[in-house]
């Protein structure tokens, strides 16, 4: 019987440091969504570099607690490669070098994590980052990873704005378009209101973008 009972405790105790432990990594990611969605869209200049460098900071104590986590290392690739566009400049190739190897190893940790995130913000590093011989830029590799990202998240605002973005730098304007509402018509994310704000502007001035191609 004592057996028995000690085994009861210890499963309760099991549990609640378990469930402790996913409220912590809740917090954290909150925190840092939160906190990216601040520093990419309210501030700028230098203010928003020292803000980028403090955020990476953190995204990193993240990942170095946690080392299987890919939620960790989806938001440590997120923070280096928005870091990588406010920097400019060569310091910025290295952070988005650093910023792809973050979401890969995300992806080889959990490919799912965060609906599908890191195949999206993967896919836009891809196109967005020169080719050879500056940088690892790929075309048909980005499209690859943006179509994964909306396999697993077909509704979600992110995944189809990176590929109407994507298509639209391809001058596919009028799949560029489809995809750009379909961005507009996302359901809300509550816990996101800032960046789904912001979002949804980026959505709409590209969709102005499309309009001036197709007339």
């Amino acid at each position: 019987m004592m057996k028995v009972k000690s085994y009861i405790n210890g499963l309760g105790l099991a549990l609640t440091v378990l469930a402790s432990s996913a409220y912590a990594d809740e917090a954290t990611l909150s925190q840092i969504q939160t906190r990216w969605a601040e520093v990419n869209y309210t501030l700028q200049g230098d203010a928003q570099k020292d803000a980028f460098e403090a955020l990476l900071n953190e995204a990193k104590a993240w990942t170095d607690a946690e080392p299987n986590n890919a939620e960790a290392f989806i938001w440590r690739g997120i923070v280096q490669s928005t870091f990588a566009g406010a920097k400019g400049g060569l310091g910025a190739l290295g952070l988005a070098k650093d910023a792809r190897k973050s979401l890969e190893y995300a992806l080889k940790l959990d490919a799912s994590a965060l609906q599908g995130s890191a195949y999206g913000s993967l896919g836009t590093l891809y196109y967005k980052v020169p080719g050879w011989p500056l940088g690892f830029g790929d075309d048909e590799k980005a499209e690859e990873l943006l179509l994964k990202a909306l396999e697993i998240n077909p509704d979600g605002i992110d995944p189809n704005y990176f590929y109407a973005d994507y298509l639209y730098e391809e001058g596919k304007y009028t799949r560029a378009q489809q995809f750009a509402q379909r961005a507009l018509a996302a359901a809300p994310r509550p816990q996101r209101p800032l960046a789904d704000a912001q979002r949804r502007i980026e959505v709409e001035a590209l969709l102005a973008k499309i309009g001036k191609k197709v007339g």
